[in-house]
């Protein structure tokens, strides 16, 4: 009986890569919830658009702002290693970590949670 190369795969559970992806999803949602108070109506008002959504996040994600940078920073850094280490490894052309949209995807949302923990940090 022959093995083919698929056949020690897992076919269910995580696919490979998602776990940095999940992670960095997690940091973004949780530093855009720390900077809905003060950085981000700085950021969208001058460029002319409305804040006005964001004043029950906000009001939400006030008394909770401490755990919510300390969340958003663990699983941002978490993500990120994860991200990295993963990018350095060789990927089978059929995983979830081979394709480029999945890697470019993940590099933004990584820079755009970084950047808004940076502001929800700084302007309040």
């Amino acid at each position: 009986m022959t093995d083919s190369p698929s056949r020690g795969r897992r076919r269910f559970g995580p696919a490979a890569g998602s776990s940095s992806l999940a992670l960095i999803a997690a940091g973004f949602g949780s530093a855009f919830a720390v900077a809905s108070c003060c950085a981000l109506p700085i950021v969208l008002g001058g460029l002319g658009l409305s804040t006005a959504w964001l004043f029950h996040l906000a009001v939400w994600a006030a008394p909770h702002r401490t755990i919510l940078l300390g969340v958003a920073l663990i699983a941002l850094l978490a993500g990120a290693i994860l991200f990295f280490r993963q990018w350095r490894a060789r990927c089978d052309p059929e995983t979830w970590c081979s394709r480029p949209w999945v890697k470019v995807v993940t590099v933004i949302g990584l820079l755009i949670g970084i950047v808004l923990w940076v502001g929800g940090y700084e302007y309040v």
